[in-house]
């Protein structure tokens, strides 16, 4: 995608104040084009959530790309949660964009969150099991949560491990990328405790 100059603007400083993670935006908003082909047959009013959003990337890029869709940007961090309001307030999309401080163990246990989105993204948010317990619980059935993917480590997704969350894996169709699907309501016990997802993984 080609982001509008009020944009671009947003993840640049984004990625001055260190929020970002390294390299040229360039690169980000390319990396972000995964996302967008993975998101891109949603029905106006689906609900994407954007998990450990830190500058923005992919959930701001989704937005502009997207303006159909609902997006919520998760962050646990004060800092960064405030810079993404201030990125929301100078792009003008108040309306459908919004960012929540929370961390996704807490917010999956919210009654107006959990089992409520379309999709749940993560670029770079933890490893396979942490993500899958945080991104579980927030996920309608039928939802999908999409993943950035390292290249060259398959087989990152235990079927087994996956299953008490009532995920799935989809086979790859984006390289890059890893779709699994909430085929069946996460159970009340997940998320566990604060911290726990990543101490004590199920797979």
């Amino acid at each position: 995608m080609n982001p509008s100059a009020p944009l671009l603007e947003v993840l640049e400083r984004a990625r001055s104040l260190g929020v970002l993670g390294p390299g040229p935006v360039a690169d980000h908003i390319e990396h972000a084009d995964r996302f967008l082909q993975a998101v891109s047959g949603l029905p106006a009013g689906s609900r994407v959530l954007d998990l450990g959003s830190g500058g923005g990337v992919p959930g701001l890029i989704i937005a502009e790309e997207f303006p159909h869709l609902q997006v919520v940007l998760l962050d646990a961090m004060q800092r960064r949660v405030s810079l993404l309001v201030e990125a929301i307030d100078r792009l003008g999309w108040g309306d459908r964009v919004s960012a929540v401080q929370a961390r996704a163990e807490t917010y999956g246990r919210d009654n107006t969150a959990r089992g409520s989105f379309d999709v749940v993204t993560a670029r770079s948010f933890g490893p396979p099991a942490t993500v899958a317990e945080c991104a579980a619980p927030l996920l309608r059935v039928g939802g999908a949560l999409i993943v950035s993917e390292p290249p060259d480590q398959p087989d990152r997704w235990s079927a087994a491990g996956l299953e008490p969350l009532g995920l799935r894996a989809e086979p790859v169709s984006i390289p890059g990328l890893q779709v699994l699907r909430q085929v069946e309501q996460c159970p009340e016990r997940f998320a566990r405790r604060d911290g726990v997802p990543a101490k004590r993984p199920l797979f």
